[in-house]
């Protein structure tokens, strides 16, 4: 049988898994993941902790641990979070170590409450990069304009970071110049630079959700034509303005130099901010299930997928070559036939980006409940 996975790391493109959970780490499924289906990353947020953490029995013992010691809500979820996160570090270690550095990458999110607020943002990352204590760790910052400043700051101590919540090429483009002032003042401040990762998680499929809801009001056969096309296209034109930046990969090539600041960061040791294609799991039932990653290939990329989608592309996911360069001026036509339609594409990024933002301070709101009920429940 042909390893369709396989082909997909071979063609650069790090497989990586949304989701973690007690339950996939204690029953071994993440080490499963890894050896038999080419996983080498994991991502988790708010939303997969609400649902990992509604499994009351994995986590009982160590809440009641937690009920006893009479500690509260908040501490005691950053106590079951971090746990996981530690656990799932080890697991990936291996993969860390064979990449350099590279992939083997663990991402925890800051109280997404915070995300308008900068300074809270980063103590509280500093705060979860000393829990977890683990050098493949990444801390999840959402690119909110509060955000960029944390992001920076967080770098510049060294904190390995995993940019989220990116819906925008503008400001894709502010998060690449957050991370290069980070690195330059890590760099100030005598860190490794080698040492130091960073992804930037530019949000696919939603972009479709958003858009294809407002083409469906307009009912035009123009629109009908544009439907599930805005996300890949929207993609796509970010890792054009990632190469601006940091180069076409595997230089040389004509017209693939990098902009000076990542020349003078890659020759002291860095290694650059790959972007990573987050929410990838198909949500319109019309699309093919593995359209967001089929359609995203390219070398030098992260791709995290739930498992459904990682195993729908084992079944039936194919590989033709890469799907991102040279298809810069289709994208940018997508992209301007909506204008043309009237739908915004500042409007669409805007309204993503803080219903993106209030969605996963609702999941949090859920992990809080949901601990807060067991901790409850633990003490009678």
């Amino acid at each position: 049988m042909t390893d369709r996975l396989q082909a997909l790391a071979e063609a650069g493109v790090a497989i990586w898994i949304d989701d973690v959970s007690r339950q996939r780490l204690s029953s071994g499924n993440l080490a499963e993941l890894v050896h038999d289906k080419h996983v080498v990353g994991v991502t988790s947020n708010p939303t997969i902790f609400s649902k990992a953490l509604a499994d009351a029995d994995e986590y009982a013992e160590q809440t009641r641990d937690l009920a006893i010691r009479g500690v509260d809500v908040e501490e005691a979820v950053r106590a079951l979070t971090t746990y996981d996160i530690r656990w799932a570090c080890d697991v990936l270690r291996p993969a860390y170590d064979a990449s350099g550095g590279v992939d083997g990458r663990v991402s925890i999110e800051v109280d997404p409450r915070l995300a308008r607020d900068t300074e809270r943002t980063i103590a509280e990352a500093r705060a979860l990069w000393w829990l977890v204590d683990r050098p493949n760790l990444f801390i999840k910052i959402p690119a909110t304009r509060e955000g960029l400043p944390a992001i920076t700051a967080a770098l510049a101590e060294g904190i390995s970071v995993n940019v989220t919540l990116i819906f925008a090429i503008q400001r894709y483009r502010e998060v690449m110049d957050a991370f290069l002032t980070g690195l330059e003042q890590a760099k100030a401040n005598g860190h490794d630079l080698a040492t130091i990762g960073s992804v930037a998680s530019f949000f696919v499929s939603r972009v479709d959700t958003e858009v294809d809801k407002r083409l469906d009001k307009l009912g035009s056969d123009q629109g009908k034509g544009l439907r599930g096309k805005a996300a890949i296209a929207n993609a796509r034109l970010a890792f054009e303005a990632y190469e601006e930046v940091f180069g076409v990969w595997g230089r040389p090539q004509e017209g693939g130099g990098a902009g000076d600041r990542w020349q003078a960061l890659e020759a002291a040791g860095a290694k650059p901010q790959r972007p990573l294609w987050a929410s990838t799991s198909t949500k319109d039932p019309s699309l093919p299930d593995t359209i967001y990653v089929t359609e995203l290939v390219t070398a030098g990329v992260v791709n995290t997928m739930p498992e459904a989608t990682i195993n729908a592309f084992d079944d039936h996911g194919e590989v033709h070559g890469d799907t991102v360069r040279g298809r810069y001026a289709e994208a940018r036509e997508v992209i301007n036939d909506l204008d043309a339609l009237g739908i915004s594409y500042d409007d669409v990024v805007r309204v993503l980006e803080d219903e993106g933002v209030e969605k996963f301070a609702a999941s949090w709101k859920e992990v809080l409940d949901t601990v807060g009920n067991a901790l409850e429940g633990a003490r009678q």
